[in-house]
């Protein structure tokens, strides 16, 4: 009784628990039997649970998906939780969710209903971990781990142009007036992706934030060559990417 009393005041109310999580804190596949028997565990899916009667959100089901894997919430979504939305487009709805593992989400998070849209990627875009580039920020009471806006806007930009409009994500530039130099110097020094690099900047100084002008820019790798970013562009000399005509200078 003891176990279950721990087990149910420690609890956060609206959050899922995966098995592992739990198994690591002492209760095993036969605690959660007679607790389930008893009416006070439910099942969300194979191998995670809830607390009987809550009602799970999608913060509540990200909490217990990072107690389970390395994921954080990055791109689009982190920008719009730090309070970027007013500067993003209908697609509100979608969740970017990242890690650096080339595992599957758990079967629990797949095939669950947690009211908005999932898009999951394998995302290797630096070199090294970089423990500033996340933070937490609390929904519904949970502590959730997110990109920084200077990580998730390399992120958002990785996916240009494939899934990601350029008009967008210039927009999005636009707003973030407020980035810490040191922070983006190491995330820009140990990115993996030139293209990204290279938008980054043509974006930033086009908008011509203040933080530019503390980047040391020739400790940031650009490459060689040029890189397509739209078809039917054109080139842009400073960073040798191809953009939309009507950004050329």
């Amino acid at each position: 009784m003891n176990k279950l009393t721990d087990l149910i005041n420690n609890w956060p109310r609206g959050a899922v628990l995966p098995l592992t999580y739990l198994k690591k804190h002492g209760i095993t596949r036969e605690h959660i039997k007679q607790y389930k028997k008893s009416g006070w565990l439910e099942s969300i899916g194979y191998g995670a649970y809830c607390l009987k009667g809550n009602k799970i959100e999608w913060p509540g089901a990200i909490f217990g998906l990072q107690k389970q894997r390395a994921v954080h919430i990055g791109g689009k979504s982190a920008l719009e939780l730090h309070g970027f939305g007013h500067y993003l487009a209908a697609d509100l709805q979608t969740l970017y969710l990242f890690d650096t593992c080339k595992k599957s989400l758990p079967r629990w998070f797949q095939t669950g209903d947690w009211g908005r849209n999932v898009r999951f990627a394998h995302l290797n875009l630096f070199t090294e971990k970089i423990e500033k580039s996340l933070t937490d920020t609390v929904l519904n009471g949970l502590s959730l781990k997110i990109s920084t806006p200077e990580r998730a806007i390399l992120e958002m930009l990785s996916f240009v142009p494939d899934s990601q409009s350029f008009d967008e994500a210039m927009k999005i530039m636009e707003g973030l007036t407020t980035l810490r130099p040191a922070l983006l110097q190491n995330l820009l020094e140990n990115c993996r992706s030139v293209k990204t690099k290279r938008l980054f900047l043509f974006m930033a100084d086009r908008h011509n934030h203040f933080w530019v002008s503390y980047l040391n820019k020739k400790k940031i790798y650009l490459g060689s060559g040029k890189r397509l970013i739209v078809s039917k562009g054109i080139l842009d000399k400073k960073y040798h990417i191809t953009i939309p005509r009507e950004y050329a200078s």
